[in-house]
């Protein structure tokens, strides 16, 4: 046994796993302070611990960043009610369904360049598999039956009008997701994320194809359909998460609190840890297809040599793309008004699927005019 192999991927998942929830926690406290700059208030800025400054005792010391802290405790202490009408095995079971698929699928993203420690390399992913994208679509869809399984154990009909909202409002919308990974994957002809990050480190970003081999023409025509799979697959991510403007499976106004009206406590608590983390990993893709992954743009701190140092600069320009897309994500919300459910479908069918189909054609009339 390789055991410096088996040593080195657990460090990898021990490190994956906390980051994830660390930036979970942060992204709640985030998204209250975001909302309240977009809203002119205040958000949270008073749990902390009080600091002296100059003499002045302060109150709202780390401006309200123990804020996470406090809300995880406060599901920790609250009690976990669970109503006599539950199918009690299934509405146990859907928190973690919809908490699990977003941890495995940041397993095959790749956060940094390769590290060289001793005599050995260490790739900055936990799973460097060659079918990188089609493991994401496959366990992220996953995530659909928790949602569907939390809305029908339930037993109560609010529940489960978001349950059935969810399930075919992501099935809807992975069909667009998917299509929408076709092109880019034609253009890489490699299913490996980790080598397509690597490409796109030395002949420039999908999307910023400005140096090396990315000066062709071929690439700049390009980018034509790669920025209209951009858009089709950011927008399906946006749906994937349930996010505003497609929150209709909890809908506040119609449902109450949808699929997870009946839940408290921890279980609540993964479905709210399920949906940022799922937006957290939906930001790692887009950041590793579109944005280069961990590489700069215009091939600065090139690491083929495998420095540490220049492996972890790589790993905290991944999180600093990933958490700028974050925010992003926290402003689409406070800022677009809900669909209608009805426009929210026509939107996924009539318009995105077939957009994504004629991209995928578009891609291959280039490619086939470029490279025969």
């Amino acid at each position: 046994m390789d055991w410096f192999f088996t040593l080195s991927t657990a460090v990898k998942v021990v490190l994956s796993i906390v980051t994830l929830l660390t930036i979970v926690a942060l992204a709640s406290y985030a998204e209250r302070r975001v909302s309240a700059i977009i809203q002119d208030r205040v958000g949270p800025n008073r749990v902390g611990v009080p600091l002296t400054l100059f003499g002045a005792k302060k109150d709202w010391a780390f401006f309200g960043l123990l804020q996470p802290l406090a809300d995880g405790l406060k599901f920790i202490l609250k009690e976990d009610f669970v109503p006599a009408h539950v199918k009690k095995f299934y509405f146990w079971l859907a928190p973690a369904l919809t908490m699990i698929p977003a941890l495995l699928t940041f397993a095959v993203i790749p956060f940094g360049s390769t590290m060289v420690v001793g005599e050995h390399t260490v790739p900055m992913v936990i799973a460097n598999l060659n079918v990188g994208p089609l493991f994401i679509l496959a366990i992220s869809s996953l995530s659909v039956y928790g949602i569907v399984l939390a809305g029908w154990s339930s037993n109560s009909k609010y529940p489960f009008l978001g349950g059935v909202r969810s399930s075919s409002q992501m099935i809807s919308y992975e069909i667009s997701l998917g299509l929408s990974l076709v092109p880019v994957l034609m253009v890489f002809g490699e299913l490996n994320l980790s080598k397509i990050v690597d490409y796109q480190n030395h002949n420039g970003w999908l999307l910023l194809p400005a140096w090396g081999e990315g000066l062709s023409v071929e690439r700049w025509v390009l980018m034509i359909p790669m920025l209209i799979s951009f858009l089709i697959f950011t927008i399906s991510v946006f749906a994937e998460t349930n996010r505003m403007p497609f929150d209709l499976p909890e809908c506040e106004t119609e449902l109450v609190a949808g699929y997870h009206t009946e839940y408290s406590s921890m279980k609540f608590a993964l479905f709210f840890m399920g949906e940022y983390a799922a937006m957290v990993v939906g930001s790692g893709i887009i950041v590793t297809l579109y944005l280069g992954g961990w590489s700069l743009p215009f091939g600065l701190l090139q690491n083929d040599e495998g420095s540490i140092w220049k492996s972890l600069a790589h790993v905290g320009c991944f999180l600093t793309k990933v958490v700028a897309w974050i925010i992003f994500f926290m402003w689409v919300r406070w800022t677009l008004p809900r669909f209608r459910y009805d426009q929210l479908m026509r939107l996924g069918w009539v318009w995105l699927f077939e957009i994504a189909l004629a991209n995928v054609f578009l891609t291959a009339v280039i490619i086939m005019i470029f490279r025969k």
